[in-house]
């Protein structure tokens, strides 16, 4: 028996509907870069730089007029209302001077909350690569399965239409023929449900890269040929550089900024202002100088400062919880790369062609008369179960290197797999 090792497109002819696209893994990964959860990150880090805008300029002068000095009881007097009437006029402009270096440390704050979300921006984009990858992998272990279940069902076909021309000659009992049939009509039902499978999957993918049209019918193309040992990294380097990483250190800075900002609340800030003055039958020209500020006492902004100093603790803490994690997560995505590698070579060099060679054995010795068809029938389902866990060991081994493939190295789209046929694991 002869069962194909690779996803093959006809599955879904062979399901009633053509395939609308055929995907591969760095087609994928470009448009899960454009995905909506990036833009909308994009977004964000667009709104933070405005922040800066909004942080980097002193206040704005105040401009005022007035009029006063009206004399409601002897009347405003003849004359024009602005050059000749009773009336003290002014216009004024004032201006506060800003101490402490107060704009210069709210700026420094927006800056480093915009460089956290560029490298949340990073992060996000990141994190929809895995799901993408993720996903591109299952869609493609989803049709080698359904390959290997369609191919299983043709042959549990052909031995049944054998098995029942031998009934018919007398050349075996009927019961042999009933179990022979319950297995072909088993095997249709999973072939059915290896459809469902692919369905699914294929949607999965469509959501990832904004897929709308024939979702699920998209076509994941590639094979497993560039599975291969992870190589050695420096981790303390790798943790230092993941955007996670970098985004916490920048809310560190942003929050030593901010608590700086508070404590500078100390110096109070002056206001100038400066007024020209007219008053018909007084002076026309006056000109009035005036300087305020706030008088701090019995409060030194302790709240505020306590506040910020607090955020900034925080912060400190978030950078070391998540260096940890980041940490740890690198050291067991590097052991799940070469552990689930090895099993998938295992499968691949060892149980399979064993599982390959039983299941032959089993036919030719069941065609002699030699074996019963329970052996038989055991023969074909260890072979199935086989088959099936050798692509679930390629999928997890190709979703563990690709991982560590984007953690270390985020910036390319270098697939885990081969976007080409080649052959299978070495």
């Amino acid at each position: 028996m002869k069962i194909p090792l690779f996803c093959a497109p006809w599955l879904l002819l062979a399901a009633g509907a053509a395939p609308a696209e055929t995907l591969t893994l760095p087609q994928a990964l470009a448009a899960a870069r454009q995905n909506l959860e990036v833009a909308i990150a994009r977004g964000d880090l667009a709104a933070a730089r405005a922040d800066i805008l909004a942080a980097n300029h002193a206040p704005l002068p105040q401009l005022s007029g007035k009029a006063s000095n009206i004399d409601l009881d002897n009347g405003l007097g003849g004359g024009s209302l602005l050059g000749r009437k009773r009336i003290d006029k002014s216009i004024g402009i004032d201006w506060t001077w800003e101490r402490g270096d107060k704009r210069v440390l709210r700026t420094r704050a927006a800056e480093q909350l915009a460089a956290a979300a560029q490298s949340d921006l990073d992060d996000v984009t990141l994190q929809q690569l895995l799901a993408t990858q993720a996903a591109f992998l299952d869609l493609l272990a989803a049709q080698e399965r359904g390959s290997l279940v369609e191919a299983l069902a043709q042959d549990a076909r052909q031995l049944a239409t054998t098995t029942a021309r031998r009934v018919k000659a007398g050349d075996l009992p009927a019961q042999d023929a009933s179990r022979i049939e319950i297995e072909a009509q088993r095997a249709a039902a999973d072939g059915q449900a290896a459809v469902l499978d692919r369905q699914r999957a294929a949607l999965g993918l469509a959501q990832l890269i904004g897929q709308t049209e024939a979702a699920d019918q998209l076509v994941a193309r590639g094979d497993w040929s560039l599975l291969h040992t992870p190589p050695a990294a420096d981790v303390g380097a790798l943790v230092q550089a993941r955007p996670e990483v970098r985004a916490a250190a920048s809310r560190v800075q942003a929050a030593q900024a901010a608590a700086d900002g508070a404590r500078a609340l100390r110096k109070s800030d002056i206001t100038w202002g400066v007024s020209y003055d007219h008053y018909p039958g007084t002076s026309r020209a006056q000109v009035e100088l005036r300087a305020q500020m706030p008088l701090q006492w019995g409060y030194s902004y302790d709240g505020e400062i306590g506040r910020a100093l607090a955020q900034q603790r925080q912060a400190e803490d978030q950078l070391e919880k998540t260096t940890r994690l980041a940490t740890l997560e690198l050291q067991r995505m590097r052991l799940e790369a070469a552990g689930t590698l090895e099993r998938a070579r295992r499968h691949e060099i060892e149980i399979m062609p064993r599982a390959r060679a039983v299941a032959q054995t089993a036919e030719q010795a069941y065609q002699r008369g030699a074996i019963g068809l329970t052996d038989l029938l055991d023969a074909r389902r260890t072979l199935r179960a086989t088959l099936i866990d050798a692509v679930a060991a390629r999928q997890e081994a190709a979703k563990a290197l690709g991982a560590w493939q984007l953690r270390t190295r985020p910036d390319t789209d270098t697939p885990a797999i081969s976007t080409s046929s080649a052959k299978a694991l070495p």
